[in-house]
């Protein structure tokens, strides 16, 4: 069985420890967040810190110079809100 993508608004959502990228790489834009800082709340984590940026896929540019925009949410909801706007509008003007 093939292992479902995760997807939000038409675009992957794909998490690796504190790093969820959202878009896809082949597009020219990603949207990388990373939680900072997290409480529990009950069992779970929830995060209450998260940085968002707005990078260039291109690997010939250096990686310090791809952050396009950047801001921090303090709730996932919120950098997710964010960073679908952002995705949409970067990959609109092409």
């Amino acid at each position: 069985m093939a292992k479902k993508i995760l997807e939000y608004k038409g675009h992957p959502l794909q998490r690796k420890d504190n790093m969820i990228y959202y878009g896809s790489f082949a597009d020219k834009y990603v949207i990388m967040m990373q939680i900072l800082e997290t409480k529990k709340v009950k069992d779970l984590d929830v995060a209450t810190k998260v940085s968002v940026q707005l990078q260039l896929t291109d690997t010939s540019v250096k990686s310090r110079d791809r952050i396009v925009k950047k801001t921090e949410k303090d709730s996932l909801y919120s950098a997710i809100d964010v960073a679908a706007v952002w995705l949409e509008r970067a990959l609109a003007s092409r």
